[in-house]
């Protein structure tokens, strides 16, 4: 009985009192993610917004690739960390419809480090990079949009009409795409 009212003493002792320690611990995917937003060394061509300040875990990038294909475009990713980060790689879907072989219509992206190349050593920084790379140099070898792979390997130029064309705002094939010229 002495010990049942002497916890119950302390629990309200710690209610009354608030401690330093009694405050929600971070998982180890947010300290992983906020050691990689403070490390991460943007390429000026990028730029990140975080649409809530206090939850590093969503956050967006903007890519305004300024060479290749894809010059003066603008394109927004959204990243998604989980709680298995580092050991699963975030969730990346392209917000901003395009006309690329390795990204589809859903916005989903074909970056071999966000599936099986994924490794816990990589960082955000990394995918970054990737992003990046993929505006610079297009891989038809590995695509999500078929068509666009098809015509890149066939006619480059036809391919890069679709993309300005694209990027312009209006219909490539059968498909609308809204403007994302910055």
């Amino acid at each position: 009985m002495i010990k049942l009212f002497s916890l119950k003493q302390q629990k309200k002792d710690g209610e009354a009192s608030p401690k330093a320690n009694n405050q929600k611990k971070a998982s180890a995917a947010q300290l992983r993610i906020t050691k990689d937003i403070n490390e991460l060394n943007l390429p000026k061509t990028c730029n990140t917004e975080f649409p809530d300040p206090d939850d590093l875990l969503s956050f967006k990038l903007i890519i305004c690739p300024d060479e290749g294909f894809y010059r003066t475009g603008r394109f927004v990713f959204s990243f998604k960390v989980g709680p298995n980060y580092p050991h699963e790689p975030p969730k990346v879907k392209c917000e901003t419809q395009v006309y690329h072989p390795n990204i589809d219509q859903q916005g989903n992206v074909c970056l071999n480090i966000l599936r099986e190349d994924w490794k816990p050593v990589l960082t955000i920084n990394s995918i970054v990079y990737g992003l990046q790379y993929l505006f610079l140099e297009p891989n038809p070898e590995d695509p999500l949009n078929k068509e666009a792979a098809e015509v890149l390997t066939t006619n480059r130029r036809l391919f890069e009409q679709n993309v300005q064309k694209a990027m312009r705002g209006g219909y490539v094939g059968g498909t609308y795409f809204d403007r994302c010229l910055k």
